[in-house]
Formats: C-alpha cells, sequence, structure tokens
C-alpha cells in the first residue's frame, strides 16, 4: 500500500494542470499495478524492452511514456502502442518515428527535447536547430506524428539560480516558437515537460506543465544487472 499512499500525498500537492509522469522504471509490475489501482494511468520508462514487457502484461488503457534515450532503430518495438516520447533530439529519430507509427496506422505524440544544461553528457536540440526542424519542409511532410510540446532537463548541480535560468530560458522559447509558428497538423504546442524529482517544484514554478517524478512515488530506484 506505500505506492498508494505515496501517490495519492504527492498528488494532493501538486497543481491540477500538471501532468505527473510517475517514472516506474526498474519497478515491478506490482508496484505499477498498485499505483494504477490508485487512479494513475501515465508512466515513464526509459528502456523500451523493459515498457514492452510491461506493456504486454498491464492493462491497456495506460498512457506509457518513452522518456529516455531513444535510439532509432529501435523504435519499432514500441509504435503499436507508445502514447508520448519525450526525448526526439534529431530529425533522422523523428523521420523513424514517422515511418514506424505509418505501418500501425498511428500518430504518434513526441516532444522535441531541447538541450538547455551545461553538461555536455546531457542529450538535447539547440533552439536553432529545433527551429530549423519544425519550418522545414521534410518535416511538414510528416503525417504519423505530432509534436505537441518540447522537454528540457536541467544540469545536474546544486546552483538553484542555474536550474531555474535553464527552465526559464526553455519557457522563452517555447512560448517564442508558439507564436511565430502556426499550427498544423503534425505541429501543436501545448506539452512544456520540464522537471524531475529533485528540480520539479523549480519547473513548475518557471512554466512546466509535465514533470517526471519516480522515487517520490515508488521509492528509490531498483537497479537491474
Amino acid at each position: 500500500m506505500l505506492v498508494k499512499q505515496n501517490l495519492i500525498s504527492f498528488k494532493k500537492h501538486l497543481p491540477k494542470d500538471i501532468d505527473l509522469v510517475a517514472v516506474s522504471k526498474t519497478k515491478p509490475i506490482v508496484d505499477i499495478q498498485e499505483a494504477y489501482d490508485a487512479g494513475h494511468r501515465i508512466f515513464g520508462e526509459n528502456k523500451i524492452q523493459e515498457m514492452v514487457n510491461k506493456y504486454d502484461v498491464l492493462p491497456k488503457d495506460i498512457q506509457w511514456h518513452m522518456i529516455g534515450h531513444l535510439q532509432s532503430n529501435k523504435v519499432k518495438y514500441m509504435a503499436h502502442f507508445v502514447d508520448l516520447i519525450h526525448g526526439v533530439d534529431s530529425f533522422k529519430t523523428l523521420k523513424e518515428i514517422d515511418k514506424q507509427a505509418k505501418k500501425h496506422h498511428r500518430i504518434i505524440n513526441c516532444l522535441l527535447q531541447a538541450k538547455i544544461a551545461k553538461e555536455e553528457t546531457k542529450f538535447g536540440l539547440d533552439f536553432i536547430d529545433i527551429e530549423q526542424i519544425v519550418s522545414s519542409e521534410e518535416f511538414a511532410a510528416l503525417q504519423n506524428i505530432k509534436i505537441i510540446g518540447l522537454m528540457g532537463m536541467a544540469s545536474f548541480t546544486s546552483d538553484k539560480e542555474e536550474i531555474v535560468q535553464e527552465f526559464k530560458s526553455l519557457k522563452t522559447f517555447f512560448d517564442k516558437l508558439k507564436k511565430q509558428k502556426p499550427e498544423a497538423p503534425n505541429f501543436q504546442l501545448v506539452t512544456l515537460s520540464m522537471g524531475m524529482s529533485s528540480d520539479y517544484k523549480i519547473a513548475i514554478a518557471n512554466g512546466s506543465n509535465m514533470i517526471r517524478v519516480g522515487s517520490a512515488i515508488f521509492g528509490e530506484r531498483n537497479y537491474i544487472a
């Protein structure tokens, strides 16, 4: 019952307009089922095979979010069910998602990942790259994906002001992009995914409407060898 209690407690303090992705990576089926039974429906995984295994045995109204770095050659394994892909950081990957979605007669929602952290290990596109992608004719031709927002990860640092500035920069860019590019069938910005367990409060204060939280719900991560 601990997962249920944690989930209810966490949601009690969460603004109503914030979407919560319960990060269930490495967590057993029983824990996810407990969160599901408590009414939660959005779960995030960072490994495709693990997500596929869980999809196969858990209720089919769960919205599965792919939150990890995505290799384009693995898109085919989740194209028939994934609800939202958070970390699209190249046009090549976007084209592959479109290709695989078409095979299943689906439109897959995606977030373009912007690089806002100073750490070299963080993935993501520069703002100018995002602008060039969404304004290109090649992008306009993609009919089986929809860019519904942007995602960004702040630097792993104790400097809160640095985190604030990184989140603010993405919110400013999000608003700019929303104004300068007209909505199209494959481009409708509504989601700004920023914030994880360590910084979600800062993210929400700076414009995030989707957060990814695991340990506060499921406890500390289980490591799989």
